[in-house]
């Protein structure tokens, strides 16, 4: 007998008490009671769903309400009416639980039938592109393809109730999709026995997914003092990301909302660009999306399929006064954080961090002026089509100088000063869609705040 087993049937009986014969039936019962709390005890387990991942339902009030993995199937929904098409049979799983899952019932104890009340997680389906988290209202009837019911969205502690899972799961580069939005826009990434070798011989890290872009960018208006000497800007480069979808829920705590819950998106980043010639005067940065991509990654929590919505548009982002000429480059490596995370306490609060390093390849900043270029990406990350955080990462780099000023890496001349500079900023939102965990609902958007960290690179007063 697994030692848990055991000490829990000695808590039970009570190591005090007399020695006796139990009955054989009341052992068997009390062992299966103590095998059942021990495996309620620990936390599902939190992975990548495979791709016939399949459909749970629950019954809450019901006997046995534990989220169960279902032969019921979505065929069909309309997103207009919420009307959906479930049908037996067309979503059957045979596959024994999770290890770490919740014990479930057998499978002549799964519903092969849809009743008022029942909630039902499904993976992407016909008409249900972001996955399906829904509570039957109505039977309306049978038709060829199973039975059709009116729905209304749930809750995720519906399903997962007093369990608790935590976990971190990688994005596979290839499930997402990618939208190029400027010509010039190169997509490399790598997966296990299949290795794509990015632009210049780069080799995209193993589970990374790599943007290579050149775009020009706006110079000096015609007819303005600058115009005559304006040199045509542009900006080059690559972003590279690893990114990982964060998942934690506490179980059931007070008035029906569970205890802990956190969302967020994270990852590894590493990108190098460079800004040459002289950007127009611009008040307003000027931000140029060159590339957008999504994926709808399926976690596997325990018996139910949470189907995570991750969204990612990557820009550049150029402001100055339009009377600096700057040839930088540079090179940034780090990581980041952006999520919001649930207390009984506190409500929603929000969770930022990024540590970035970058290093100068080259710095030339000729003339006096400020201009400001980033290599960006904005994240939005939610549950079941429901948007739950967005989040802004934007390493930068920035140049501005003083009086007549000629300088290139360690050797410059000026009647003046100049000086480059790395930096990172982070801001974002927790969105009222959150509440799709089951935790009360806030009346406005809450701003994850900023982070902001800036260094010196080069300048003719650095050492």
């Amino acid at each position: 007998m697994p030692a848990l087993a055991t000490t829990a049937l000695l808590l039970a009986a009570g190591c005090s008490s007399p020695p006796s014969r139990p009955d054989s039936g009341a052992t068997t019962g009390s062992r299966a009671e103590a095998a059942a709390a021990t495996a309620t005890e620990r936390p599902l387990a939190v992975a990548a769903a495979p791709e016939d991942t399949a459909t749970a339902t629950a019954r809450p009030g019901a006997t046995g309400a534990q989220a169960q993995r279902s032969k019921l199937s979505v065929s069909s929904y309309d997103s207009r009416t919420r009307r959906a098409v479930i049908s037996p049979d067309g979503g059957a799983d045979t596959r024994s639980p999770s290890p770490s899952a919740s014990p479930s019932p057998s499978a002549s104890q799964s519903p092969r039938h849809t009743a008022v009340g029942d909630v039902i997680a499904s993976a992407p389906a016909p008409g249900a592109p972001h996955g399906l988290l829904a509570e039957v209202t109505k039977v309306i009837g049978e038709t060829a393809e199973g039975t059709e019911v009116q729905t209304e969205p749930a809750r995720l502690n519906a399903l997962l109730g007093d369990d608790t899972a935590k976990g971190s799961v990688p994005v596979a580069p290839a499930a997402f999709a990618v939208d190029e939005l400027l010509p010039d826009v190169d997509v490399s990434w790598s997966k296990t026995g299949d290795v794509h070798v990015g632009p210049e011989g780069a080799t995209v890290p193993l589970g990374s997914l790599r943007l290579d872009v050149r775009a020009d960018l706006p110079t000096a208006q015609a007819g303005t003092a600058s115009a005559s000497t304006s040199t045509a800007a542009s900006v080059s480069g690559f972003v590279q990301i690893a990114p990982r979808v964060d998942f934690r829920y506490g179980g059931e705590g007070a008035a029906a909302a569970p205890a802990s819950a956190y969302l967020g998106v994270s990852g590894d980043w590493s990108s190098g660009w460079a800004l040459t010639g002289r950007a127009d005067a611009s008040a307003t940065p000027a931000r140029i999306p060159f590339a957008t991509l999504h994926a709808d990654p399926v976690l596997q929590v325990g018996p139910v399929p949470v189907v995570v919505n991750l969204d990612l548009t990557y820009y550049l982002q150029v402001s100055g006064d339009g009377r600096i000429t700057v040839d930088v480059e540079q090179q940034v490596k780090g990581d980041f954080t952006a999520g919001g995370t649930f207390g009984p306490a506190q409500g929603w609060t929000p969770v930022s961090s990024s540590d970035m390093t970058s290093t100068p390849v080259r710095t030339s900043v000729t003339t006096a002026g400020s201009v400001k270029a980033a290599l960006g990406a904005e994240a939005s990350v939610g549950l079941y089509g429901t948007v739950g955080v967005v989040a802004d990462l934007a390493p930068y780099v920035r140049g501005e100088a003083t009086g007549t000023v000629t300088g290139t890496d360690d050797r410059f001349e000026a009647d003046g000063s100049w000086a480059v500079y790395g930096g990172v900023d982070l801001t974002g939102t927790l969105r009222l869609q959150l509440t799709i965990f089951g935790t009360p609902v806030f009346r406005r958007d809450i701003p994850l705040g900023a982070l902001h960290r800036e260094w010196p690179l080069a300048g003719s007063d650095t050492p």
